[in-house]
């Protein structure tokens, strides 16, 4: 049988599982997605724990010491889920040694609710950082103005940082800036470059989704011939910034410290239009040195289906630039759709947080009152936060 996975990690695709749950590393799940379809690391968000806490039995006995012991939903939350990341960690960290620790990494984000505000953001990674206590963890920080600074602060204290919620190129160039900041500062402050990683989680669908109704309220045949180009577009560009940054005299500094690159990670990778190619975020989007994390059912696919075609990228510069220079000229604002998507991800991560809260809170009561299953409590508010949040 053609080991397609297997081709997509030869061409320099590390390829990451975007979801997380205690059934998923109490089955074995998660080892056998690590041993056999070359799963090379774990993103998580506030939506698939919100799912995760809703749907499993495993949690019962963790909710229902937390109630007995009066432990408030914020930080019950904290514990579940850092005890879930913790222990998957332990799981990949087979991928974390045989990578010299570039692959093997589990995401954990910061409280959304802090996106805006750098020095809370910056206390809640190295609470977070602590918690865990696994050398293979990154830290998740939303690409907000608020969050370069949190990004560079975080890494100078050897914190391993996976940027997220990055829609557009500018901001794109500025996490880039942000991370070079970081390790200088890091190497300063007399931290091992080599144990320090991060990825910028770069989001391919939504881009294609915004856009796609801009086109379709345009109406015209020139915009809907732009339907579904936009978002492999965007990405393409960005791959062409990661290599001027990462071929650069400061950059090599840094390498030769022994510093691992910041490398381009593709969220958002299940399509959400049918009519689009179910892994064709992941076909158009294949290079060296990218990581694409995406749920099982897009891992499976492409384990079905998929077809590497080498590098997907590099020679797609132009095109790229012209489906932009075409989105232009039939009136699509570009910026303001990355302004759109930056403010709509962080307040979808804020409404699933929310949800997430208040399924705990209800858990915890219902585990306090004896009443059993507590979990049911929490079921609908996690179809809530799935339906807000999204795939990553």
């Amino acid at each position: 049988m053609t080991d397609r996975l297997g081709d997509l990690t030869a061409a320099g695709v590390a390829v990451w599982l975007d979801d997380l749950s205690r059934v998923r590393l109490s089955s074995g799940g998660l080892d056998r997605l690590r041993r056999e379809q070359h799963v090379a690391g774990v993103t998580t968000n506030p939506t698939i724990f919100a799912k995760a806490l809703s749907d499993a039995d495993e949690y019962n006995w963790q909710l229902k010491d937390l109630a007995t012991r009066g432990i408030e939903v914020e930080e019950a939350v904290r514990m579940l889920t850092t005890y879930d990341v913790r222990w998957a960690c332990d799981v990949m960290r087979p991928s974390y040694d045989g990578s010299a620790g570039v692959d093997g990494r589990v995401s954990i984000e910061v409280d959304p609710r802090v996106a805006h505000d750098t020095d809370k953001t910056v206390a809640e990674a190295k609470a977070l950082w602590w918690l865990v206590d696994r050398p293979n963890l990154f830290i998740k920080i939303p690409a907000t103005e608020a969050g370069l600074a949190a990004i560079t602060a975080t890494l100078a204290e050897g914190i391993s940082v996976n940027v997220t919620l990055i829609f557009g190129l500018d901001r794109y160039s500025a996490v880039m800036e942000a991370f070079l900041a970081g390790l200088e500062q890091a190497k300063a402050n007399g931290h091992d470059l080599s144990t320090i990683g991060s990825v910028a989680s770069f989001f391919v669908s939504r881009v294609d989704s915004e856009i796609d109704k801009r086109l379709d309220k345009i109406g015209s045949a020139e915009a809907k011939a732009l339907r579904g180009k936009a978002a492999v577009a965007n990405a393409q560009l960005a791959y062409e910034r990661y290599t001027e940054v990462f071929s650069s005299d400061r950059w090599q500094a840094l390498a030769d410290a022994g510093a691992h690159p910041q490398r381009p990670l593709w969220a958002s990778t299940s399509t959400k239009n049918p009519d689009y190619r179910d892994v064709i975020y992941v076909e158009e989007l294949i290079a060296p040195g990218t990581v694409n994390t995406m749920p099982e059912s897009v891992v499976t696919a492409y384990a079905e289906h998929g077809e590497t075609r080498g590098d997907t990228i590099t020679g797609a510069y132009d095109a790229a630039r012209q489906v932009f220079a075409d989105l232009a000229g039939v009136g699509i604002d570009v910026d303001d759709v990355i302004a759109t998507l930056e403010r709509e991800g962080v307040e979808k991560f804020e409404a699933s947080w929310s949800e997430l809260l208040d399924g705990v809170r209800k858990s915890l009561a219902a585990a306090a009152r004896g009443t059993g299953a507590p979990n049911e409590a929490a079921k609908g508010n996690a179809e809530a936060a799935q339906r807000a949040g999204g795939n990553a």
